[in-house]
């Protein structure tokens, strides 16, 4: 009875460690998902303005259509690669904005487009939906990494390999976005230029000593004259 009683008491520990590893990875899992779905809004968001802003400015920039084909391209391009996964997406998305910054960078060249309130109006946003993105990013990445890790430890990993839960993809970033600015920390000391020795001050001219005045001989007394 007693040995049982034992089975069954480790068969019940072992159910729940079980049903508490399973419902972990569930929840890590629906956390992913939530994640790359605040990710998925605001690049729609972004792929929503592009068009708005090309119509701007395409007016004013008519030697410049290669510009604005190549931004309508690369946008074609990342709202396609949306069923392809992170990967795929996170390198369309990158090849999108490498465009949008030779974009703004030709409008720097139009005073009247610079200052195009319209123009001004979807750049803001569109550095604001960057922000967001970035932000969405890491916090996506944050979660993949540590389903990632579930997965792969004991004993989540046995709970991972019976019911199908699969490694996810990272969102990576665009590599300019990722460089540290390199900064010479070369304590290079000014070059110093030697002074030449100033010249000695000239001493001080001493006055000229009294000169020895001929010893005066005592005056004789007058003569008494004889009687």
């Amino acid at each position: 009875m007693i040995a049982v009683i034992v089975v069954i008491v480790i068969v019940v520990v072992l159910a729940l460690g079980l049903w508490a590893a399973y419902n972990g990875l569930v929840r890590s899992r629906n956390q992913v998902d939530n994640a790359w779905s605040q990710i998925d809004v605001q690049l729609k968001r972004r792929h929503d303005l592009i068009p708005n802003l090309v119509e701007s400015v395409k007016g004013y920039m008519q030697f410049e259509q290669d510009t604005l084909t190549r931004v309508t391209n690369a946008r074609a391009a990342a709202v396609a690669a949306g069923a392809q996964g992170p990967a795929a997406q996170a390198q369309a998305e990158n090849a999108l904005t490498n465009t949008l910054r030779s974009l703004f960078a030709v409008v720097e060249n139009y005073p009247d487009l610079k200052a195009n309130q319209n123009v001004i109006s979807l750049q803001e946003e569109l550095t604001t939906t960057e922000n967001k993105i970035s932000f969405a990013r890491q916090f996506y990445n944050d979660s993949v990494m540590s389903y990632n890790t579930k997965i792969q430890s004991f004993p989540a990993n046995t709970i991972a390999g019976m019911f199908n839960f699969t490694a996810r993809q990272f969102f990576e970033g665009d590599a300019a976005d990722r460089e540290v600015p390199k900064v010479d920390l070369g304590m290079q000391a000014p070059p110093v230029q030697l002074q030449q020795p100033a010249a000695p001050a000239p001493a001080p001219q001493q006055p000229p000593a009294p000169q020895a005045q001929p010893p005066v001989a005592p005056q004789q007394p007058p003569a008494t004259p004889q009687q």
